[in-house]
């Protein structure tokens, strides 16, 4: 099932239908301001074993969650200032950051060395569905055969509609996955180039 929500001003009854959806242990098809991805409530064990099999991903590999805002990052993160500072500077935006996890944050969205992955879309949608959920949803991406990534809605709709408990129509984005900066050392390390400018940690 398909859901239109404007991008823009996203209308909160459809907010609030695809918030049910999560806390009913549902997995879902949304935009980002980098991707069309899948994703679900980070705390709902069997919806993230959902999730990993629709990304075809072991156990052992992390997953990226959303965040609503930097004061949220703080919560399930270990902020330092210089950090908070680049963090303001960055985000909302096509970033994933890189910091030390707090105990707040379930095993599976952890690495070995305790870190976690975090993102705050520059995405209405996003943000309207963390803030209405009161907590992360997982945020990670999945590759069309020919290892290409989803721009359109219809397109993940048509390739794991099954799989969907419903796909967010958000309109279509120019698909590149985010910029990966490592904040959780004394200094900000570049992981990945992409849709984010990282000419400032050159």
């Amino acid at each position: 099932m398909i859901i239109a929500i404007n991008s823009k001003n996203p209308q909160p009854r459809f907010i609030r239908k695809v918030v049910e959806a999560l806390q009913q242990g549902g997995v879902i098809g949304y935009p980002t301001d980098t991707i069309y991805g899948v994703g679900c409530d980070l705390f709902n064990p069997e919806a993230v074993r959902k999730t990993r099999r629709l990304k075809k991903t072991g156990t052992n590999k992390p997953l990226s969650f959303i965040c609503s805002d930097l004061k949220d990052i703080s919560r399930y993160a270990y902020v330092s200032t210089q950090a908070y500072k680049i963090m303001k500077r960055l985000l909302p935006g096509p970033y994933t950051v890189i910091l030390k996890a707090t105990k707040l944050v379930p095993k599976i969205a952890m690495t070995r060395q305790k870190t976690v992955g975090i993102r705050i879309p520059d995405n209405r949608i996003c943000l309207a569905l963390v803030k209405e959920l009161g907590h992360p949803i997982i945020s990670t991406s999945v590759n069309k055969p020919g290892e290409g990534l989803y721009s359109d809605p219809s397109e993940i709709d048509e390739r794991f509609g099954r799989q969907l408990d419903l796909v967010i129509d958000g309109g279509l984005i120019v698909a590149e996955h985010s910029s990966i900066i490592d904040l959780s050392g004394d200094t900000p390390e570049v992981v990945r180039e992409g849709k984010g400018e990282v000419t400032l940690f050159r």
